[in-house]
């Protein structure tokens, strides 16, 4: 920036030279305009390497520039559900779009899921996908989606839920001690909901839902 300065002054002096005789006075303005595009492309420059060197967790241009291009189903997450650690909010946006193809219900189907014929109110119709029971908790790939609105044929699917034997110890599952596991449905399996499709004023990991019926 100093040394653009530097020319622009040389350039200044130069051309009041040139405008008391020895150039037409064009010559003066062509300069300076030009001087002024440089420093105004210089300063540009330094601002948008100030935004990407800065640490985003000051809150700070970069910060305010990632915000603005957070995945909306990701914010939408944060916005449904507070007092919730870092940790669990990322791993429930991790589950939310690994299942986002089945919010059409013939994507899941496709993919070997099936309807049990488990059709609970205030929670939903459950489709199972066997392959996937054993003893691992895996956030991107739960063993059972939950759907609502079947019966009038337009399903939503409103929530995940993870199955893990009971022959096996009770699942870690999410980061903190918000989701409990349920071992008493009369299924055997250790059994945890996600509403990462639907808000459940309840909580993300209630075993219920009162805003979701059987329609």
């Amino acid at each position: 920036m100093k040394n653009l300065i530097s020319s622009a002054w040389r350039c200044k002096r130069k051309s009041y030279a040139m405008y008391f005789g020895f150039v037409p006075t064009v010559a003066f303005f062509f300069c300076a305009t030009t001087i002024l595009a440089l420093l105004f492309i210089s300063c540009q420059k330094e601002v948008t390497n100030e935004a990407k060197n800065v640490n985003p967790v000051s809150g700070n241009i970069a910060n305010q520039v990632a915000v603005s291009n957070t995945n909306d189903g990701d914010a939408e997450i944060m916005n449904m559900y507070s007092g919730l650690s870092k940790e669990a909010t990322l791993e429930l946006q991790q589950a939310r779009a690994a299942t986002a193809r089945y919010r059409d219900l013939k994507n899941a189907i496709k993919d070997g899921y099936s309807n049990i014929n488990v059709d609970v109110p205030n929670m939903g119709h459950h489709f199972m996908k066997a392959s996937l029971i054993d003893a691992t908790f895996d956030i991107r790939h739960p063993e059972i989606l939950v759907y609502n609105g079947l019966d009038t044929g337009n399903p939503e699917l409103v929530a995940v839920e993870y199955a893990v034997p009971l022959t096996y110890p009770i699942p870690e599952g999410f980061a903190g001690s918000n989701d409990v596991w349920n071992g008493t449905s009369g299924f055997p399996f250790w059994l945890v909901h996600a509403w990462v499709w639907k808000y459940n004023p309840d909580g993300v990991f209630n075993w219920t839902n009162p805003t979701v019926d059987l329609d």
